[in-house]
């Protein structure tokens, strides 16, 4: 671990400032969001630097509720008794009913699915474009179903607002109303951020390809139509997954009974105060995107999947008695021409918007330093007493 750290050229913890105003007709946004860069140069990293450095260096991934860095405690009396309450009560209910809700929408879409062929396209495979009866149950019931979910999990109420362009001051390109946007784009959170899209507008999404292979939750994804893809593959077939994605977008656009895209550009989580930089799968299109922003207010418990593990975060969101989520949704962007042959300039403008409108602080770390920063606190250059703690 000692030789990863230091190879790292992660943030110095540094703060850029930027002005504050709607971007002009060159396209471009300022704003006075702090910006957390990763330093290109930076020198040889001490593989002994503190956790308080290394907060410093990982800002968005570190958690700051009262379970602490990756769940782990130290935890107070009350905390215990608490979650000994919760474990004993609520836990179970939630476990079942959630259970009910996911069998109840697989046998759904196993019937919907019933003498229908899948979409096929290389290694992808999807329903959908399903028409007819078929597809209004499958959408109906997951957006129920979804919700369903959120308040079995202790959401039981979701504040959402809609921003207007008139909000934001000067208009966001130029615009032609009657363009449909091919893609909503979030900021990434948590996983939870997923049951919300599906609840609010059952979009299409991108996942993991091992996804498609999950009992219960692989049907489900090809009824929602998510493009695979693998990660970990050194393979050239990204080509084939932007393509697919882009002209996935591209019908959404021309035909408002497709289902819109749903991506999270940033390409991974955060704890939900960050906004990570942008990549262009969203913007190759040249369409209008829809925004989104999600935030999850907490004073014991933070949903956001960071440093803490799958089955910890599992557990710990059940013992929560209740939960909450803040959701922003701007309005249409409309790229102008400079933005149509520039995606990157593009998806720059939008992360930039959505930081300002989020009051998010703009980071230019990412996935690798990500999993650099899960990585030392698994174990090798952080005090003994947190080699204790870890699972």
């Amino acid at each position: 671990m000692g030789s990863e750290l230091k190879s790292l050229t992660g943030s110095n913890g540094s703060l850029a400032q930027h002005e504050d105003s709607p971007r002009g007709v060159s396209g471009a946004f300022k704003d006075e969001r702090p910006l957390l860069k990763s330093d290109s140069n930076a020198g040889v990293a001490e593989s002994t630097e503190s956790i308080e450095e290394m907060e410093k260096k990982y800002a968005p991934y570190v958690r700051h509720d009262v379970y602490g860095t990756m769940g782990l405690g130290p935890w107070e009396t009350k905390e215990k008794v608490l979650l000994g309450i919760a474990l004993s009560i609520l836990v179970p209910i939630r476990l079942v009913i959630g259970m009910l809700i996911l069998v109840l929408y697989y046998l759904i879409c196993r019937i919907c699915t019933l003498f229908s062929a899948p979409n096929r396209d290389e290694e992808q495979e999807d329903y959908a474009h399903m028409g007819g009866w078929r597809r209004t149950t499958v959408i109906n019931s997951g957006r129920f179903l979804s919700r369903a979910m959120l308040f079995t999990l202790g959401f039981y109420w979701i504040s959402e607002s809609h921003r207007s362009s008139s909000d934001q001051g000067e208009s966001t390109g130029l615009r032609d109303e009657s363009e449909r946007p091919g893609a909503i784009v979030s900021n990434h959170v948590s996983h939870l951020d997923i049951l919300y899209h599906m609840s609010s507008s059952f979009p299409s999404f991108v996942a993991k390809r091992s996804v498609a292979k999950l009992p219960l939750v692989g049907l489900i994804s090809k009824c929602l139509g998510c493009v695979y893809v693998q990660r970990e593959s050194k393979s050239s077939d990204f080509k084939g997954v932007a393509g697919i994605v882009t002209q996935r977008i591209i019908e959404a656009h021309q035909n408002e009974l497709s289902p819109r895209m749903l991506l999270f550009p940033e390409g991974t989580t955060t704890n939900g105060d960050f906004l990570l930089p942008f990549k262009t799968g969203a913007f190759l299109a040249k369409v209008p995107v829809l925004p989104v922003i999600v935030r999850y207010p907490y004073s014991r418990f933070s949903p956001a999947w960071d440093t803490i593990s799958g089955a910890r975060h599992i557990f710990l969101l059940l013992c929560q008695f209740v939960n909450y989520m803040e959701v922003v949704h701007l309005p249409a962007y409309y790229p102008s021409e400079e933005e149509k042959e520039n995606p990157k300039l593009y998806a720059n403008n939008v992360r930039k918007l959505m930081a300002v409108e989020g009051n998010l602080t703009l980071s230019e770390i990412g996935l690798a330093e990500k999993r650099i920063y899960h990585a030392a606190l698994n174990g090798n250059s952080l005090p003994r007493a947190l080699h204790q703690k870890d699972d």
